[in-house]
Parts: C-alpha cells; structure tokens; sequence
C-alpha cells in the first residue's frame, strides 16, 4: 500500500512540475502586448518603466497591495532572498499601491533589495489589470525591451496562497498538521525578541548599543 502511494505521488509530482512548466509556456505563448513607457512615482519623482529595466532586455515587475496587506510582504519578502538571482537574469521591480513615500519606507524596513515605485495615483496598475473599482490586487507581470526602444508585456499571472511564487505554503503543507490556518505577519513575535537581544549591550562596558 505503501509502495502504491509513494508511486502515486512521484506520478503527481512529476505532472505538476510538467504541468507548471506548460503554463509558463502557454503564458508567453500570448501575443506580446505593446505598453507604453508608464511613468511610476518614487520619491525622487517620476521615473518612466524604460528606467528599471537597468540595461537589461527583460523586467519583472511585482504587482503589490502596499504595507497592509501581509501576504504581498511574504511574497516580496520571498523574492527578496532571491534577488540577486533574479538580478542575474532580469531587472526586478515591485510596485506598491501605496504612496512612494510610504512604499520606500516600507522597503527599507523589510531590507528590500530590488527596486520599489509607486503606482499610487497613475494608471500603470489599473491597465496591467491589477487593480479594480479603484482596489488592487496582487501579481506578477514581465516585460520585455526591444531594440527599437519599444516595451511588450510578454506574460502576467496573479498572486495566492498556494500558488508557484511563493515556497512558504508548499512547505507548510508538509508539517502533519498542515497550514492549519496560518497567515502571514508583517512582524513575529521571535523576530522582536532576537531585535531586543541585538540591542543589549554587550555587558563590557565598551559602550555598545
């Protein structure tokens, strides 16, 4: 029964990567979409979509619901770990619901190492299809700089709890009890007290902290 099972799941396993791969392909099977060189707000001003792709040919750019909404801090704090391997590939670019001011904050706390904007008050959200009835939602979209200069949007896919962005629910469905109603914090409760010991001096007079 065992030996059944075991067998069941590497068939499944082996379909959904299979299956995850065809989905990537289906995806940029899609005509390219010609955008438009958006301008997106940081706090140093406007600064056009053309900018972030940083001499390279592709873009990722990060849909984000802004500092409320704890589940895009996972999943930008996931890809923050990746970053530089992303880097390696493509420029990477999260763009925030909130205001720059408050996005660019944000980021510095979280220790983000990709570039942050603003879509607060433009249309960049709105016409990638990420934001309803004034109401954003989160995603991914990734874009493509030709050699005349022009931008197509080659494939874009939403965020959710469970989907292929983010490892933290795959690996907690593993635990024996599963995710068991577990949602993400922006702050956990042992993050604060290893921040209070950091803070503690030292004990040696020497004036640390």
């Amino acid at each position: 029964m065992t030996t059944d099972i075991q067998t069941e799941i590497n068939t499944l396993r082996d379909r959904i990567n299979a299956d995850a791969m065809r989905l990537a392909e289906l995806q940029k099977s899609l005509p390219p979409v010609v955008v438009e060189d958006y301008e997106l707000m940081t706090t140093d001003g406007p600064v056009k979509l053309s900018e972030f792709f940083q001499g390279k040919d592709d873009l990722i750019v990060v849909h984000n619901m802004g500092r409320s909404c704890t589940y895009c801090t996972l999943w930008a704090d996931g890809l923050n770990g990746v970053e530089s391997h992303l880097h390696d590939r493509a420029a990477l670019l999260l763009v925030s619901a909130d205001p720059a001011e408050e996005a660019e904050s944000f980021a510095n706390d979280r220790g983000w190492l990709f570039a942050v904007a603003s879509g607060h008050g433009v249309r960049f959200t709105q016409e990638m299809g990420f934001e309803t009835d004034g109401h954003p939602g989160p995603g991914v979209s990734t874009f493509h700089r030709n050699a005349d200069g022009s931008i197509v949007r080659i494939a874009q896919d939403e965020f959710g709890p469970g989907d292929l962005y983010c490892s933290v629910w795959h690996l907690l469905a593993r635990l024996k009890d599963g995710i068991n109603d577990w949602s993400p914090k922006e702050n956990y409760a042992h993050d604060e007290a290893e921040a209070d010991e950091s803070n503690q001096s030292c004990g040696s007079g020497c004036g640390c902290h």
